[in-house]
């Protein structure tokens, strides 16, 4: 297979119609539709957003490789559009688009497809093929081509005596891994230099570098946007930088790295993060580390919770051996749920906060402090703290010990590293914290228990605001923690309200394109009967498109009706022992189900219908756009 098998002629534009980006994508992915490369353009058009919001995809060279996977994406296609006149695209001057679309579940074959066109774009002279092209066949030509042109002649491959090792990574593994790979590789051999860099794509790490590239490197060069394992470098220093950085500035990463002279002793020991770029994770980066372990600890909280549940069916005592209602099987889940899974909650927040600060070397500092938060009774909030001390000593005293001589670097990073930072971390919770964050959490957890009526109905309204507010942004994080800090605690009331806020946006605007069918377009009325499974499923991002389209009307409406559907949740004393999954474990895992799901259904209903007073009617010129958006559904 080729290219051109994936990138064909009516999926070629040389006249793009939209002026900016946002208009762009809408043109490309509306012509993928039509031409029935994806069956949910809007959930296809999210995943295309995602990516950028995450970092541009706009790579320089007036390029953009706008790219996602998707379920609804029927087979792996390639669409190319132009726009002479160019256009802003993620703050760079653009005139070819590439968005590559590929399924959740696309073969090794055709990702590797993908990644070629990436590497092609890094020639001037294929670029300026594309731009000069008339029709289609031009373009396709000049991929055919590339494709059969052999490798030019270069300066003789380590000529210079240099030898340069690096990986690259990207989001996707896709275009940028590659693309980043391919600039190395280009600007290294110009020199006469040696390069070998291993790319982490979507098929996996390929070109995996060995212990004796990095014992025969002059430098190493690790570009990337997502975490890679740095094990293999043998604590040697090298550069860290973002993957458009390497895209750009290949022959300053060049410069940079081999100033380093890693082969001597005294340079040993770290990286060197480059601060100009404003997309480089500091180490100081909270929220980060904070997700980090939060996204760690939810299986673990998720499966306790239900393996509880199940436990309670069989009566409240039926896992006491002492009990006249003694069941083996809840005692099976009692002490699976409860002893096990609920048990490892906090520490294994608190160790993956601290190997999101300082890798390996920072997890059992950590981990060991969360227990201690656990055993002492500081809890979930005293486990967060656990795990930015643990891994911030061993992250600061990594740091101090990187003169010591290379002979020793092994008995640093599993002995003296974790011992030195568990002692730090050890003291701080049995001297200093576990006391006062105990005192706090029996306070929090008194008043929260003594919450009855409105004062229950307001912390639930609150809670299921903040999740409906964002859908998945900042506030509805802020709220989740809190919901995890009580549910550690033992206190399930909050999980039960947020669930509702999660739930409600999504259902609220499946109803509306359901019952207020003139007030969305065709292509909105499809997508609505998705956010009725995503909403069932706990997803709020089902709400998203919709919010985005439509913000001063969907989001207040979102907020409101799940406030309610909160406040009667709180007011009513419902809990939920599983603080994720929707519908599928509210039936075992909440104590009053119907009561809840009715909460959820009310909430909705209230969404439902704001939005369907908030919004207009479409005017005829509307519906006639909406029955010609009908042919790419």
């Amino acid at each position: 297979m080729e290219l051109v098998d994936i990138l064909t002629y009516e999926n070629i534009i040389l006249n793009l119609k939209g002026s900016n980006q946002t208009e762009v994508i809408d043109e490309l992915v509306n012509r993928l539709a039509e031409n029935q490369f994806t069956t949910d353009p809007i959930q296809f058009k999210k995943a295309i957003y995602k990516r950028e919001n995450e970092i541009s995809t706009a790579v320089g060279y007036g390029v953009a490789i706008p790219h996602a996977k998707s379920k609804s994406v029927t087979k792996p296609t390639i669409i190319m559009g132009r726009t002479l006149q160019g256009i802003d695209f993620g703050g760079q001057h653009t005139n070819l688009i590439f968005m590559i679309a590929a399924p959740e579940n696309a073969s090794n074959e055709h990702l590797t497809l993908l990644s070629k066109l990436s590497t092609f774009l890094m020639s001037e002279t294929f670029r300026a093929k594309l731009l000069v092209a008339t029709t289609s066949t031009d373009v396709l030509g000049a991929i055919q081509g590339e494709e059969k042109k052999q490798p030019a002649e270069t300066i003789d491959e380590g000529a210079s005596g240099k030898y340069i090792v690096g990986i690259t990574a990207c989001m996707t593994g896709i275009a940028h891994t590659y693309m980043a790979a391919e600039s190395l590789k280009e600007a290294a051999t110009k020199r006469g230099i040696k390069v070998k860099i291993q790319t982490n794509g979507a098929n996996g790490p390929e070109n995996r570098l060995t212990p004796e590239d990095i014992q025969l490197a002059d430098a190493i060069i690790i570009a990337h946007d997502v975490r890679v394992d740095t094990s293999v470098l043998q604590g040697k220093k090298y550069v860290d930088v973002p993957v458009k950085k390497a895209i750009g500035h290949a022959d300053q990463l060049i410069d940079q790295a081999l100033s380093y002279n890693i082969k001597e002793d005294n340079v040993e020991g770290i990286k060197v993060e480059d601060k100009s770029s404003p997309n480089e994770k500091s180490g100081l980066n909270f929220y980060k580390h904070i997700m980090s372990g939060v996204s760690y600890m939810i299986p673990f909280v998720v499966v306790g919770g239900i393996f509880i549940a199940i436990s309670f069916m069989f009566g409240i005592y039926a896992a006491d051996p002492e009990s006249e209602q003694y069941n083996v099987i809840a005692h099976f889940f009692s002490q699976v749920g409860g002893e096990a899974a609920f048990a490892l909650m906090v520490p294994i927040l608190a160790g993956f906060i601290g190997y999101s600060i300082a890798d390996k070397q920072g997890l059992a500092p950590a981990m060991i402090g969360g227990m201690m938060a656990s055993i002492g009774g500081s809890g979930f909030l005293g486990g967060m703290i656990a795990g930015f001390v643990g891994g911030f000593s061993a992250l600061l005293i990594g740091k101090s010990m990187k003169a010591i001589p290379k002979s020793f670097q092994g008995l640093v990073s599993i002995l003296i590293v974790p011992l030195l930072s568990t002692l730090v971390v050890g003291a701080f919770m049995f001297f200093i914290l576990n006391t006062p964050m105990s005192l706090l959490n029996e306070f929090l957890e008194g008043w929260l228990k003594g919450l009855t009526g409105i004062n229950a109905a307001i912390l639930g309204a609150l809670l299921a605001g903040m999740m409906a507010s964002d859908m998945g942004g900042p506030i509805n994080k802020t709220a989740s923690a809190f919901g995890l800090a009580m549910f550690a605690a033992n206190i399930f009331e909050p999980s039960a309200a947020l669930m509702v806020g999660g739930m409600v946006p999504p259902i609220g605007i499946a109803l509306a394109t359901t019952l207020f069918k003139n007030r969305f377009t065709l292509q909105e009325a499809e997508a609505g009967k998705a956010s009725y499974v995503l909403g069932a499923s706990f997803i709020t991002e089902g709400a998203i498109p919709f919010a985005a389209a439509d913000p001063l009307r969907i989001i207040p409406a979102n907020i409101i009706g799940a406030a309610v559907g909160g406040a009667m949740c709180m007011a009513m004393d419902i809990s939920l022992k599983a603080p994720h999954g929707g519908i599928f474990v509210i039936p075992i895992a909440s104590n009053k189900p119907l009561l809840y799901i009715g909460c959820i259904l009310l909430g909705s209903l209230i969404t439902c219908f704001l939005i369907g007073f908030l919004k207009k009617p479409l005017s005829s010129a509307d519906r006639e756009i909406a029955k010609d958006m009908s042919s790419i559904i």
